[in-house]
Parts: C-alpha cells; structure tokens; sequence
C-alpha cells in the first residue's frame, strides 16, 4: 500500500531554500543605499512574487525531468523522482503557484508582471531545451539572475546603474558556469561521461572552469572601474575603501571555483555561498567596507 504523502514532501517540492537567489531583487534598494519603509515592502512583494512564480517553475521542471532526476545521484531524492508524492498533484501545484505569484505582481504594478512573465517564459524555455544546449544554458541563468535585479529596480521605481547591470551579468554568468562545472565533477566522480539532459561531456570541464573563472574576474574588473569612476562619490564618501571589496571579490571567485573542481560545490553557487563560512566571512568583511565608506 502507498504511503501518503507527508507535508515535508510537500514543502521540499517548492524548493525554499532556492529563494535565497529571489533576495536579489534587494539588490538595486541596497545599491541606491534607499532604506525606506515603502522600498523595502515593495522589495517584499517581489520576493515572494518571484519565490511563488519560482516554485510552480520548479514543481512542473521536476516532472519534465522525472527521467533525468531518476538518474541523477541527488536529484533522485526529489519528491516527485522518487516517488514520494504522485505526480498528479504536481499538475495542480504548479499553476497554483504561478497564479499566487501573477496576483502578488499585479498589487505592486504591471511591470513587475510583465518581466515575472518574461521570467516564467524564459524559464519555462529552459526547462524545455535550453539547459540541453552547450553555452546557451550558462547565458540564460545567468539572465534570469539578472531579471530579478531588474525586477527588483522596477518593482521599487529606482533607476538601473549601467554599472549594476554589467556587474551583475558578469558575476552571474561565472555563477552560472560555476554550476555547470559542478555537474561535470560530480559526474566525473560517479563515473560518468556526460552530463544528465545537459549538453556537456567531462572533457568540457577545464573549458567551463575557465568562463566561470574569467567572466568572474571580469566582473571584479568593472567593480573596479566603477570605484574609479566620478558616479562613486554621490553615494561614497570614502571611496578608496571600496578597493577592498575588489580585492574580496577577486578572492570569492577563485574561492567557489576551486571549491567547486576539488568537488565541494553540491548546490547552486548562491545558495551554496550562504552555508560555507568563507562566504559568509567575506560577505561581512564587504557589507562592513561598504558601510564604512557610505555617506
């Protein structure tokens, strides 16, 4: 007899712990220093719209995968791949989701529903063929990381520095590489050539560590242009400082690539990054420069 299906089951569908990427949609409030009542509720709304939207994405992307998860040494575990809840009530949780979310969008504006929409359809487009697609697959994570940022700026009205945004796409496409190149040693370690409904081979493995490495390091280097340039001293008042947070990054980065090739990188990067104390010692060691040196 089938056991039914236990509410952690449930719970572990939804993916909560990958909300953690949805609080870049903060990104554009912290990086324009406005701590308003009315950003940070606004900022709110857009997190839980998109971590209700990224939910839905994530339960129907489950059980278009069934077959790729069944095969995978973690994703197996997953509720649906293993069984533990019917795959039935994985068709009325997913919309469920979406439609929660498009309500929450609509209450803050129309924008903000229509770049969740471009999130859902981008999404949607990955789970069905993108991630199978050599390159394409790390450019489109790292767009749909971007998405937040900007949904973020649009959800609160504030203006996207051009400085942000080549930041950003830089950093989340050595992210992105990042968790590809994790798959690729987990597979290598299992003894497999290829990676599971992706389109890599274990030999491409060197080549995705160098595009996480120097799209990273070229992120550090547009960080560093901006506290050089003349826009740092309207929200800076000591921005030498700042170089500081240059020379973090820089670190950071070499940091999760080499975690991820001697094998330690098991989760998304940002996720990953919340649960490793190097991490969360450099994250303090920036918020404390960057404080420092605000006006």
């Amino acid at each position: 007899m089938t056991k039914p299906p236990k509410p952690a089951d449930y719970a572990l569908a939804l993916r909560p712990h990958q909300w953690l990427k949805n609080l870049l949609v903060f990104v554009p409030v912290l990086a324009a220093h406005d701590l308003s009542l009315q950003a940070f509720l606004l900022g709110l709304l857009t997190f839980l719209s998109f971590s209700l939207v990224a939910s839905g994405v994530y339960v129907l992307n489950d059980l278009l995968d069934l077959q790729a998860d069944r095969a995978h040494p973690r994703k197996r575990e997953r509720p649906f791949a293993s069984g533990r809840l019917p795959l039935n009530h994985g068709f009325w949780m997913g919309p469920g989701l979406l439609v929660f979310g498009s309500i929450i969008a609509v209450v803050v504006g129309y924008e903000l529903l229509i770049l969740l929409g471009a999130y859902f359809v981008a999404t949607t487009a990955y789970s069905l063929a993108l991630k199978r697609r050599a390159v394409i697959d790390i450019i489109t994570l790292a767009l749909l990381y971007t998405l937040r940022i900007i949904a973020g700026a649009a959800a609160t009205g504030i203006p996207l520095s051009v400085w942000l945004l080549a930041f950003s796409l830089f950093l989340f496409v050595a992210l992105a590489a990042v968790k590809r190149q994790a798959e690729l040693v987990d597979n290598a370690a299992h003894g497999r050539l290829a990676a599971a409904g992706r389109g890599y081979t274990i030999d491409d493995t060197p080549i995705i560590s160098m595009i996480g490495i120097s799209a990273g390091y070229v992120a550090v280097l547009v960080l560093a242009l901006y506290v050089n340039s003349p826009e740092i001293l309207i929200l800076y008042r000591y921005p030498p400082l700042l170089w500081g947070v240059c020379v973090i990054v820089l670190f950071w980065i070499t940091h999760i690539v080499l975690v991820t090739h001697r094998g330690g990188m098991d989760d998304d990067p940002l996720v990953f990054a919340v649960r490793d104390r190097t991490s969360l010692v450099c994250l303090v060691l920036i918020a404390t420069l960057v404080i420092s040196s605000a006006k």
